[in-house]
């Protein structure tokens, strides 16, 4: 029996696909159990295999980062607010290209690149290390797209996985102390399906 509408005039039966809105059809039960239409939900994990109520991935997220280098040496220098541990300099650095279809422009040139980032060599640093390298082998930590600090198009951009560029400075620099940083980095790696087991 459907329930009646609510005052948005929006049905809010459970049956109801939260992609599309009507009553499911071909229901299709995924592992965090939520249930959509078989087509809707299959449509929808071609773009991303997350669920759309939830964003739990169901398989491997790849995204579309370009061919690059990531590498990790270690400093004796220790980020403020993690003395005495030492630090994690992490190098990405990416040759100029073209972009593949992909991209928002194929065929268009994006030029080089490199960026530097910090983590304290601590053991949850050790741990957000080896999710951000898990990310960047995945081709999810960066984009070609537009800056939104330069305005430029075209360019290899950050992509929702936060770094600190600098050693110190607070947040509003990039840099530390921050003592949520690497809880944050990691809620931004899950949502991307980046997690110790996954």
């Amino acid at each position: 029996m459907e329930r009646a509408p609510n005052n948005s005039g929006v049905r809010d039966n459970a049956e109801d696909c939260a992609i599309c809105l009507d009553v499911i059809q071909e229901k299709k039960t995924l592992k965090c159990l939520h249930s959509f239409c078989s087509e809707c939900i299959d449509s929808l994990f071609s773009l991303k295999p997350a669920c759309p109520i939830c964003n739990i991935y169901h398989g491997v997220y790849t995204g579309t980062q370009p061919e690059g280098t990531m590498t990790v040496t270690r400093s004796w220098q220790s980020p403020p607010g993690f003395e005495h541990c030492g630090s994690f300099i992490i190098q990405y650095n990416f040759p100029a290209g073209i972009q593949g279809p992909e991209h928002p422009n194929p065929g268009v040139r994006y030029s080089s690149t490199s960026r530097t980032a910090f983590l304290p060599a601590c053991e949850e640093g050790e741990k957000v290390m080896k999710l951000l390298r898990k990310a960047f082998d995945r081709r999810l930590t960066f984009t070609i797209g537009r800056s939104a600090t330069t305005g430029l198009n075209n360019v290899i951009t950050w992509n929702d996985i936060h770094h600190k560029t600098n050693m110190g400075g607070g947040p509003q620099s990039f840099g530390y102390p921050d003592p949520e940083y690497l809880l944050r980095v990691q809620e931004e790696l899950r949502l991307k399906g980046v997690t110790e087991d996954g």
